[in-house]
């Protein structure tokens, strides 16, 4: 170990760290934008984190987060000096960005904000003096995201994320100067890029510049027109997430408070996406036991994730074939909110509008694909990601946490199963399929209904499962990012795959980390962990775990639909895919070669 004074005192360090690093580990406050720990991402591009340093070479400022720290040197890091360089750091940055702050989607959640109160920011000399920010790029075009470049601050976190976690490079740093921001390459806005609209770029920028397209509007508008029926439904990891907004720890489970909301806001029935999540196990399984049979194409991919639909629609199309037709979750529901619901409760289904909440921002573009719409008309008409609905509580004056909990009581698609919990995990679908597939063959549950052999939070997982005796044993793979199921994509496409059925979720750690899920500043799915943990305790609780047993599930199949995979079931509960990749390959291969010119 080495040392060096900080502010007078004396601290221990290795060889290799830096100043900032030094400082953190010893709970000396530097200020800074661009670092982003959970990513190991320290691209000094902000340059607020300005020290005054003292060694060998003289006395001079210097950024802390990309300058090391050497034997003997002495940082000032709160000087009068020092702090009116943060200061007017902090000034240019605001100089260059749309200070319109309360027009913005993360007004109060903003790190630039909290920057500003951090260096004591009262003023800005320079507002009028640097070139126009809105100049700078405002992209509409995409149902799920919003990229409002006149709120870039360039500390490329976003591009970071898109590159390393999932593996698309959809985001690119375009411009020099003042004009620099984050494009989209080679493409003409957002919604034609290679952009899957996961949404995990949203989680890590500091800003505003990008955000999920707020449909809150709309919803009110729904919610207070005495000639509409709204119809919620949320999704299984929403209930172990809305509770962050309003200061519940991670993992709480809020489904009550939620139901209790919902009625307040007024919805008209309020159902359970859960539900649809035991319909998809009894389609998609019925479909995997169609293709082993029929030697379909195998392996087979599930469908339930929309930001991998989008990935293999775009990125890699010859994988389609592999993909589950089934819909997803939020595709079934939205369907059956239309045609089931009506029928059973006498409503008129023309007077529907169907509002979905979830942890996503990739739903909001599902909803809007035109292969799950009738007659032009969507089946979800909007979906509200779980940090729009928070904010929809927030606007309305509803406090979460003093609401009393209220049951799920439609009688007709609100009843779930545990199966139908942990898709909310990465690993869930699967499991809840394996249950349901064993059980059709065999006729009689699968012993030992925890499935552990695919539990985990490795990037990609296998297991071997033995379907009894007609069918043996088969191999399962888990994938959850896009980088990872890329690997699989390939594989089975070069007819390699030693594989029968693959789960894919876009997100790491899947649902429960979702691009639209409550966002915690500094951090990256900070609590991942207990809200996937609270999803199996709710699975070991509930009163059934598989989703063949859910009696509302039997009840749909014997009223309306006849049986799984049937030519009715076909038509509401399935889709298609299309290949759109057209010149992306070329405009991906031109994004990483010039994100490998910048590093």
């Amino acid at each position: 170990m080495k040392t060096c004074l900080i502010n007078g005192r004396e601290y221990d360090f290795s060889e290799g760290e830096t100043i900032l690093e030094v400082a953190r580990r010893n709970q000396i406050f530097i200020p800074t934008l661009c670092r982003f720990a959970p990513l190991k991402h320290e691209p000094g591009t902000c340059r607020v984190c300005l020290v005054k340093v003292t060694d060998e070479h003289g006395t001079r400022m210097t950024t802390s987060c990309d300058t090391r720290m050497l034997a003997g040197m002495r940082v000032d890091t709160l000087s009068k000096e020092v702090r009116e360089r943060q200061r007017t750091q902090v000034e240019l940055l605001f100089a260059d960005h749309d200070q319109n702050c309360v027009a913005c989607a993360r007004h109060g959640d903003c790190e630039l904000q909290d920057l500003g109160q951090a260096v004591g920011l009262t003023q800005n000399r320079f507002a009028e003096t640097l070139h126009p920010c809105a100049a700078r790029p405002l992209d509409l075009s995409a149902n799920g995201i919003i990229r409002d470049m006149s709120k870039c601050v360039r500390c490329l976190r976003c591009v970071e994320v898109c590159r390393t976690i999932q593996g698309v490079h959809a985001l690119t740093i375009d411009g020099k100067g003042l004009e620099t921001c984050i494009g989209v390459g080679l493409a003409p806005n957002q919604s034609t890029s290679a952009c899957v609209q996961c949404g995990q770029c949203i989680l890590v920028c500091p800003t505003g510049a990008l955000s999920e397209r707020d449909d809150n509007d709309q919803v009110l508008d729904w919610l207070t027109d005495p000639e509409i029926t709204t119809v919620f439904s949320f999704a299984p990891s929403v209930r172990v997430l809305l509770g962050e907004e309003f200061g519940f720890e991670p993992g709480t489970n809020v489904e009550g408070r939620i139901v209790a909301a919902l009625k307040s806001l007024g919805a008209d029935i309020v159902t359970d996406t859960d539900f649809g999540a035991d319909v998809v196990i009894m389609e998609e399984g019925t479909e995997l036991l169609g293709r082993i049979r029929e030697k379909g194409v195998l392996p087979m991919f599930t469908s339930c994730c929309p930001g991998w639909i989008n990935y293999a629609e775009k990125h890699y199309p010859l994988i389609l074939p592999h993909l589950s037709t089934t819909r997803s979750p939020q595709g079934v529901q939205g369907s059956l909110a239309k045609t089931y619901l009506p029928a059973k409760m006498s409503i008129d289904a023309k007077r529907i509008r169907t509002i979905s909440i979830m942890p996503c921002t990739a739903k909001k573009d599902e909803c809007a694909r035109p292969e799950l719409a009738t007659n032009g008309v969507r089946d979800t008409d909007r979906v509200l990601t779980v940090r729009e609905f928070a904010r929809l509580l927030r606007r309305t004056g509803i406090d979460l946490g003093k609401l009393a909990p209220a049951p799920l009581d439609n009688p007709y698609m609100s009843d779930s199963t545990g199966a139908a919990v942990i898709f909310g995990t990465t690993g869930g679908v699967m499991e809840a399929a394996i249950r349901t597939v064993y059980a059709v063959l065999n006729g009689k549950e699968l012993e030992g209904i925890d499935v552990h052999a695919i539990r985990g939070l490795d990037g990609l997982r296998e297991a071997e499962i033995n379907l009894g005796p007609e069918y043996g044993t088969i191999k399962v793979a888990i994938a959850h990012t896009l980088r990872n199921a890329r690997k699989l994509a390939e594989q089975a496409v070069r007819g390699e795959s030693p594989y029968t059925f693959i789960e894919v979720m876009a997100c790491p750690g899947g649902c429960v980390n979702g691009g639209g899920i409550p966002r915690v500043k500094g951090e990256y799915h900070l609590g991942g962990k207990r809200r996937r943990h609270s999803l199996f305790c709710l699975d070991q609780n509930m009163p059934r775990r598989q989703s063949h047993n859910n009696p509302q599930i039997k009840r749909l199949y014997e009223e309306f639909l006849d049986a799984p995979n049937s030519e009715k079931a076909h038509h509401l509960l399935h889709t298609h895919y299309s290949d759109r990749s057209g010149t992306l390959t070329e405009s991906i291969a031109c994004n990483k070669a010039r994100l490998t010119l910048t590093e």
